[in-house]
């Protein structure tokens, strides 16, 4: 439960910073600013959906960057399931290190903190905080070539499936500008994975990227010369549109764009000097505790360290200062923390019973019959069967993870010290099997049921989850092919 209440508090902040910024006006001067780089809808979806809504995943995660590019595509004129699918497809990447890092610090770190895990680490010459930051970067570097293709699969499946033509050529054709819109982000998503941690691969990721991007779009770098639009809104098939219209959204506001994006510059700021272990601000932030010892008259502890927090600090900090800032009314703040207490509700209502489920069965190893835990069971009889070729399907566990959780830090909760198992069964590097999961729960994303009806619900669109679905799924199987190549090799 302990762990869950953490979970809700990184989450709570960056939603409540989000839907301060939306009610003063500040997220309405962001969006306009996309509209002007360029009228191709492709490029368009690039840098909403890859770019923004990857920074969206780093500062916030938990569904929420789908279900905010996904208006925001729509307000430029896309049709309401375009508009999804793309948002959905973009938001993969990024996912391992939502939320500042959650899946990774808390989906992995809280699933291996086990005695026996971390003697096994230590016997092995590490330490369990470098293992867990190692894995942050092998994820990272894992998800390198597919992240990477991730616009250019975008785009295709774009044009395929929405375009006058149905034509994928129309979607492939833009790929050297797509291909530059990958490596924007991937790179200084890699770099800071392995040299900062895990907190801000997606924040920064996408946030250099937008500054490279956009200038080098509107000055015509790798622009395609002929610019690609939907059909004619008489020529939409039925099932395109929802109960909101497209091409509407997008209001107007007075705030200059620098100052609508101060507060995200300065939490990006923050996040680095708290963050980083050569200041001292980390150690003076965790030292700020509350303990509980012997927890039922066991011999478990367990804690928060609330200003260690990110949810707490910066975040919620920011979303105050953020009040000043734009001199929001009364009226605006009441509506942005009600709204931010209202989307926590879907959240914590399947993290107060998934973490505890979870928590239960790595714990379930602790029994009168010293019978294995049941992921040591399900590890022992899955690398009977397919242990010497387990990499391909070991990012498909973690697909299927966050296909039923709607999250890759509950997938790789539930998955991670199972993977680990059946990598020492198997005698591979459990620190690539574990990534791999993280890498396959980001993939994952994609198909989870519940990204799919929040991102739908944004955009007046109800009744078509299972069409969304089926075509989610073909980016699904070819990254998840990639990951699971690439890892054989690397095994």
């Amino acid at each position: 439960m302990i762990i869950a209440v953490n979970i809700l508090l990184i989450v709570f902040g960056p939603l409540t910073l989000l839907f301060t910024l939306r009610e003063s006006g500040a997220i309405a001067v962001i969006n306009r600013g996309f509209v002007s780089i360029s009228p191709d809808k492709r490029i368009q979806a690039i840098i909403v959906a890859w770019l923004f809504g990857s920074f969206l995943e780093g500062a916030a995660g938990f569904g929420t960057p789908a279900a905010l590019a996904a208006p925001l595509l729509l307000a430029l004129g896309f049709p309401a399931l375009a508009a999804v699918m793309v948002a959905l497809i973009a938001n993969s990447t990024a996912v391992s290190f939502g939320a500042v890092g959650t899946p990774t610090l808390i989906g992995l770190g809280t699933s291996l903190n086990l005695p026996h895990v971390v003697h096994s680490i230590e016997q092995s010459g590490s330490s369990f905080g470098m293992f867990i930051h190692q894995a942050g970067g092998l994820t990272a570097l894992l998800h390198m070539i597919p992240g990477i293709l991730v616009p250019l699969i975008m785009t295709g499946i774009l044009t395929r499936f929405f375009g006058e033509k149905k034509s994928l050529r129309e979607g492939l054709a833009i790929w050297p500008y797509a291909i530059f819109a990958g490596l924007c982000f991937v790179v200084p998503y890699v770099l800071v994975a392995i040299y900062l941690g895990p907190e801000f691969p997606s924040i920064f990721g996408g946030l250099i990227g937008l500054l490279i991007l956009a200038p080098a779009t509107r000055a015509g770098f790798l622009v395609p010369k002929k610019t690609w639009d939907f059909p004619d809104r008489s020529k939409w098939q039925p099932n395109w549109t929802g109960a909101i219209e497209a091409g509407s959204g997008l209001e107007k506001s007075g705030i200059p764009l620098t100052r609508a994006w101060f507060p995200y510059i300065l939490i990006g700021l923050l996040l680095i000097i708290t963050r980083v272990r050569f200041l001292p601000f980390n150690n003076w932030l965790g030292s700020v505790t509350i303990q509980k010892e012997s927890l039922f008259g066991t011999t478990i502890s367990a804690g928060l360290e609330p200003l260690n927090n990110p949810g707490l600090f910066p975040f919620v900090l920011v979303a105050l200062f953020s009040i000043f800032l734009f001199r929001m009314s009364k009226k605006q703040v009441k509506t942005a923390w009600a709204e931010s207490f209202n989307r926590i509700k879907g959240p914590a209502i399947a993290l107060v019973f998934a973490v505890p489920m979870v928590r239960l069965m790595m714990q379930s190893g602790e029994n009168p019959g010293e019978l294995l835990s049941m992921p040591l069971a399900m590890a022992s009889f899955i690398a009977g069967i397919a242990g010497s070729v387990w990499p391909v399907f070991s990012p498909f566990v973690g697909v299927l993870g966050t296909f039923m959780a709607g999250s890759n830090a509950v997938s790789n909760m539930l998955f991670t010290l199972f993977q680990y198992a059946v990598a020492e069964e198997s005698g591979f590097s459990p620190l690539l099997i574990v990534s791999m999961q993280n890498v396959g729960g980001a993939i994952g994303n994609m198909v989870g049921v519940h990204n799919i009806i929040a991102a739908c619900a944004t955009v007046g669109l109800s009744g078509l989850e299972g069409e969304l679905l089926k075509k989610n799924l073909i980016p699904v199987l070819i990254m998840g092919l990639m990951v699971g190549i690439i890892g054989m090799i690397l095994a």
